[in-house]
């Protein structure tokens, strides 16, 4: 999962990116309202953090032109704010949740998920096969056992496993993972690949990662 984080204090988002992606998330950082809708009006990320109090557009704005245009991407309000009149204007505008500051990292994950969450249960856990791959623990695992994927492993096969038998190019892993801002050679997909591809195996997993030239990578069944 994608995170664009919105908040002018520097060290406090750069703590909060740490936060998330020890916590298995991709995460850009903003640091005024303008540049927030920019990056979110490009439409590659899965939740939004915005605080309210921001230089050249506040938060509430960003919000509102947001929705304004049809993007229904929850959104996190994050700000000092605390009055009751400011959560409601908040919510009124089209937030999903609103937590104010100072807050408790435990509670901060909890409402991302919160507002993330799929109609069912069922759905944080991905299966294609015999394999499964688990979005709380991030364990991949098969009949044969499973493993812990790290960050990005995880977030690759994620991307795959939620689109079975779509071919994804190296360049929308990188958009979607690595983000529009990255410096990241684009060979590194396929050397995070190579590390799935021996864990399917070691797995004894009935489907596999096919390449397809020029183009990208599919999960499919072994037999297709």
């Amino acid at each position: 999962m994608r995170i664009l984080l919105a908040e002018d204090e520097r060290a406090l988002s750069k703590a909060i990116v740490k936060i998330f992606e020890k916590n298995n998330y991709s995460a850009d950082a903003v640091y005024d309202g303008e540049e927030a809708l920019n990056y979110l009006e490009l439409g590659c990320y899965d939740v939004a953090v915005l605080d309210i109090m921001m230089p050249k557009m506040d938060g509430i704005t960003v919000l509102k032109k947001l929705r304004a245009a049809g993007n229904q991407i929850p959104v996190l309000m994050l700000t000092a704010k605390s009055e009751i009149e400011d959560r409601v204007l908040g919510l009124d505008s089209g937030a999903n949740d609103y937590l104010p500051k100072p807050f408790d990292t435990r509670e901060l994950l909890a409402r991302i998920r919160s507002i993330t969450r799929t109609q069912t249960a069922a759905d944080n856990k991905l299966t294609f096969g015999s394999v499964s791959l688990d979005r709380a623990t991030f364990e991949l695992s098969s009949p044969s056992g499973s493993f812990r994927l790290a960050n990005k492993e995880y977030q690759i096969m994620e991307y795959l496993m939620a689109n079975p038998h779509r071919i994804i190019s190296p360049e929308m892993f990188m958009e979607k993972i690595w983000g529009y801002d990255s410096e990241t050679e684009l060979n590194v997909v396929w050397v995070y690949i190579s590390y799935l591809r021996k864990k399917l195996t070691a797995l004894q997993a009935d489907i596999q990662i096919k390449s397809s030239r020029n183009a990208g990578y599919s999960l499919e069944n072994c037999h297709d």
